[in-house]
């Protein structure tokens, strides 16, 4: 261990003696002297203004709602709060993974809070959404992964607010598709799931998850869709909550852990190829010097060279950016689904 003693510090008198000496895990010190990378210009922004923000938090600290915003230390954080727009992460803060690229805190995560699905329909109710993200640590400690909670509070929202639309942004559920169903079952207008990385990274940026098992996942909730809406592959023009019951699937990559643009080629083929029809395309960025490093930051005009790509492959809508996340700008993605515009440009 280091140590570091009273000398290392401001002179101060203490009545009791000299300061005792303070043992610090060499590995914490070693990582605070390691530089942090200096972001590209297209990486700085200024904060918007507070807007709606302050009524976000407060209905969120009232009704003892975590969000993945916080919890993830998502960059667009106050943007979206001042838009009154949040994506609710259920089942918990704690999560049973420890994902290299998460902020999320890994532990032994409580019983789901019955209340909860209640919960977040009033949080919803408060701030008027239209369109509401919901997502979740991964419960791998529950026999069904937490979906019948998606499932009920999918539903709770759908009672409160009969018009607005409900995308989740799930687990893999290690593949079990039973658990996709239940959630599917809820009716939600967008099922997300998130391949991440490319499939060489997988283990390294993932740990437990599974390549196989996230597009199984996405490819049965594809399959559903087509059945749903009667044979047909493609996504309807219409609102899905008009009449179609089809959830529209979704998922993302994050860019800058090392991977090859062929390699984001192929994964999108991949993604493509399970019936995924939505995609978001961000820049990775560490949310400490502990998480899995950045190996560099994607210049504007690859993502919308990807973004361009990723259209001819047939997806009908791409959003890709530095400061594009799952469920950034999730609303007007939606709506905006067949646009070539990307949400954060």
């Amino acid at each position: 261990m280091v140590s570091i003693s009273s000398c290392d510090s401001p002179a101060t008198f203490s009545p009791n003696g000299p300061a005792p000496v303070v043992e610090q895990d060499p590995r914490r010190v070693a990582r605070s002297l390691v530089p942090r990378p200096r972001f590209p210009s297209w990486l700085r922004r200024p904060i918007p203004p507070a807007g709606a923000a302050p009524q976000v938090r407060r209905a969120l600290e009232d009704l003892k709602l975590p969000t993945v915003c916080i919890e993830a230390r998502c960059p667009n954080l106050h943007d979206c709060f001042a838009r009154r727009t949040a994506t609710f992460m259920i089942l918990g803060d704690l999560c049973t993974r420890a994902c290299r690229f998460c902020s999320v805190t890994r532990g032994r995560p409580a019983p789901p809070r019955e209340e909860e699905p209640q919960a977040v329909a009033e949080a919803c109710a408060r701030l008027k959404m239209r369109h509401v993200v919901l997502t979740s640590v991964t419960r791998d400690d529950l026999s069904d992964g937490g979906a019948g909670h998606f499932a009920k509070t999918i539903r709770a929202i759908k009672a409160r607010l009969p018009a607005a639309r409900v995308e989740v942004l799930t687990p893999d559920f290690r593949g079990d598709t039973a658990a996709v169903d239940t959630i599917l079952e809820a009716r939600p207008e967008v099922f997300s799931h998130n391949l991440e990385t490319v499939e060489r990274l997988q283990r390294s940026v993932r740990g437990q998850a599974n390549y196989a098992h996230s597009l199984a996942v996405l490819a049965h909730a594809a399959r559903r869709a087509v059945e749903r809406n009667g044979g047909s592959s493609s996504p309807p023009e219409a609102p899905f909550s008009g009449g179609n019951p089809a959830a529209a699937v979704k998922s993302g990559l994050m860019l800058g852990l090392g991977e090859t643009f062929e390699e984001t080629r192929a994964a999108l083929r991949d993604l493509r190829a399970v019936g995924c029809v939505m995609l978001t395309i961000g820049q990775y960025l560490p949310p400490s010097p502990k998480h899995a490093p950045v190996a560099r930051f994607v210049a504007p005009e690859e993502f919308d060279l990807l973004a361009r790509e990723a259209r001819a492959m047939g997806f009908a809508a791409v959003a890709a950016g530095p400061f594009v996340r799952s469920s950034y700008m999730a609303e007007e993605a939606y709506a905006e689904r067949r646009s070539d515009r990307a949400p954060d440009t």
